[in-house]
């Protein structure tokens, strides 16, 4: 009985040691985790940046067929690449009518034509184009959507009415040949079209990223006044 009790007055230190042993451990294994915590999720975090990078480049490729320059944390990661110098991303069919007429000596000349455009609106490559991926937004750098193209589609005289005297000339059809794209275009604009690109960008960029991340389009240039 004697030895059993020495032995058990003998485990009691013993056991207290690996206890106080155990906790000494795992108080360290905490320390160090707690310690390189703010290391692992900084690493953590550019990595998911690098990831979002790369998806914000492939979109960009896929809509535009172009590589923007891409930032992450004030760091260049990607050059801009622009095989082409424009991006059209809304199109509009516009119909104008214009008259021009002319009374001379009592004799009048009369011409009216009607015109069908297809006018773009997108943005100039050749501006500032770039993505700055940051750890709160994702900002994409561009100038203001203008008006890229107004292409005739289809021309009508509505009428061609000469005077007996004052006779209708080549240079007179070709004025008001002139005319009539400077009217799709100003009707474009009164439509918005180039307020309606940039709105469509925002949609196609958020349909195609899929992220936490707000996306905002900052322009680098004044909003177009034609």
């Amino acid at each position: 009985m004697s030895k059993s009790a020495a032995s058990g007055r003998i485990s009691w230190p013993l056991a207290i040691t690996l206890v106080a042993l155990v906790i000494a451990a795992v108080v360290v294994i905490i320390f160090l985790r707690v310690e390189n915590w703010p290391a692992r999720t900084a690493h953590q975090s550019a990595t998911e940046l690098e990831h979002l990078g790369k998806d914000l480049r492939s979109a960009f490729v896929d809509i535009a067929h172009l590589q923007p320059r891409i930032t992450i944390n004030n760091r260049v990661y990607w050059e801009q690449t622009t095989p082409t110098t424009e991006l059209s991303i809304v199109s509009r069919r516009l119909e104008v009518e214009h008259e021009f007429q002319n009374t001379w000596a009592g004799s009048s000349k009369r011409v009216r034509l009607h015109g069908s455009f297809a006018v773009k609106a997108g943005f100039d490559l050749r501006q500032n184009f770039s993505i700055d991926v940051r750890p709160d937004e994702i900002v994409v750098q561009l100038p203001h959507a203008q008006i890229l193209d107004v292409e005739q589609e289809q021309m009508d005289v509505l009428a061609f009415e000469n005077g007996f005297w004052n006779r209708i000339s080549a240079d007179d059809v070709q004025s008001e040949l002139s005319i009539l794209p400077q009217l799709a275009r100003q009707r474009a604009m009164e439509a918005n079209l180039p307020a309606e690109a940039e709105r469509a960008l925002q949609e196609q960029l958020a349909a195609r990223i899929h992220v936490s991340l707000p996306l905002r389009l900052s322009f680098t240039t004044p909003a177009s006044k034609e």
